[in-house]
């Protein structure tokens, strides 16, 4: 074999050895660059629900204390012993009830004194009449001065006059005599008995009082509006726009707002210091079981049905002070969206604005999740939708609270 065959024999070995080489290189690199690689991020599972709207009314949410429509301090109108005490304490009576009983003796005698001063009277003006009338047909006969005619008429008047006053006088006698009676005014629950039997007692308003009377078959609710709501809501009602305004009540120990009433009466003029006004409502109270004092959660409804977006607030997520959803799109991928909250009703929120109706957003595991993800929708799982249909059917009609409170 001659040099040159040997040297190209060589280079042909040298080019195969290169390239058995590059190729085993280039096969393990590669390798190691797939092994060093990140595998595709795999969709989470969340839950999904699809935003609804429904109609709803707007409403507001106060604190007032309930109030007795009628409230009275029973005290004497005559003075003397209190004899007998009629009630028992805190028992509910009815209107002309006894509750307490003032010695009447004096009182009856003073009535006997004026009968017989008006028998008096009465003798006296019927024989000044008939010596009038004596004096009468003896003038037309000239048979008497002129004189003492007019004396035996002014007599005649004087007598009239005096059974005038002792039928007054009388009349008096027997106010006081009824007085000794003190009777219940309205029915109601009376408290307890401030004087018990044997005391004396004085006439007068600024006499003790001897029990205080509360009427129970309805009760007052006071409560304090603040301007934009009295702006809003009381206003409008009060002029006829918008419907007129629906109030109802809960107690401190009850859910939601179970009694229903209405607006009785609106203060005529706004308190600069506080900025509010003062609105009583009136309730029912056919189980008793409202107490003038007591705490009352009140909510005030107005303005006309409207249509509004609700969503779970476990939906909601807050981020440096705003509020916001993550909606999914038709791909399954997740966008931000700032939203502005509004009423809640049900553990449902009231979404103003950034969110519409159709559009589906995540209600559980926003912690799981970043703006552009990739998800798996669980509607299945999901309770949203649910809710939205159990609070629709339930409270279709029903207005919802807006949870701005007022002391």
């Amino acid at each position: 074999m001659s040099l040159l065959r040997k040297r190209y024999a060589l280079a042909v070995v040298a080019v195969v050895l290169l390239a058995g080489g590059a190729a085993w290189f280039h096969l393990q690199t590669g390798s190691a660059v797939a092994a060093l690689a990140p595998s595709p991020t795999p969709a989470v599972a969340v839950d999904v629900a699809q935003v609804s709207s429904r109609s709803i009314t707007d409403w507001r949410e106060y604190s007032g204390r309930l109030e007795a429509v009628e409230q009275v301090r029973i005290r004497p109108l005559v003075s003397g012993t209190i004899t007998k005490v009629h009630f028992q304490d805190g028992s509910l009576v009815k209107a002309g009830d006894v509750l307490f009983t003032i010695d009447p003796r004096p009182y009856q005698a003073a009535v006997d004194g004026a009968q017989a001063e008006l028998a008096a009277a009465k003798a006296r003006k019927a024989y000044a009449g008939a010596d009038l009338a004596r004096a009468r047909r003896l003038l037309d006969k000239n048979a008497i001065a002129k004189r003492d005619f007019e004396q035996k008429r002014n007599a005649s008047r004087v007598a009239a006059a005096q059974t005038l006053a002792a039928e007054a006088a009388l009349a008096s006698a027997e106010l006081d005599l009824e007085h000794t009676q003190i009777v219940a005014p309205v029915s109601g629950r009376v408290s307890r008995a401030e004087v018990t039997e044997g005391n004396i007692v004085a006439a007068g308003t600024g006499a003790q009082p001897l029990t205080t009377l509360v009427s129970v078959d309805k009760m007052y609710a006071s409560f304090e509006v603040d301007e934009q709501s009295f702006l809003s809501f009381v206003n409008p009602a009060r002029k006829g726009q918008g419907g007129p305004a629906s109030v109802s009540m809960g107690l401190s120990n009850e859910q939601g707002f179970p009694r229903l009433g209405k607006v009785a009466s609106i203060d005529n003029r706004l308190d600069t210091s506080s900025g509010t006004i003062r609105v009583r409502a009136v309730f029912d109270n056919a189980d008793g079981l409202l107490l003038p004092g007591l705490y009352a959660r009140i909510r005030l409804a107005g303005g006309a049905p409207r249509p509004a977006v609700l969503i779970e607030e476990t939906a909601i997520g807050t981020d440096q002070g705003k509020r916001f959803v993550v909606v999914v799109d038709k791909q399954n991928r997740t966008a931000y969206r700032e939203v502005q909250l509004g009423a809640v009703q049900q553990g449902l929120r009231v979404i103003e604005a950034g969110l519409s109706p159709g559009e589906r957003i995540v209600v559980n595991g926003l912690q799981r999740i970043r703006p552009g993800d990739a998800v798996t929708p669980e509607t299945g799982l999901a309770k949203g939708e649910e809710r939205l249909a159990v609070a629709g059917a339930a409270d279709d009609a029903a207005p919802v609270n807006d949870n701005k409170t007022a002391s």
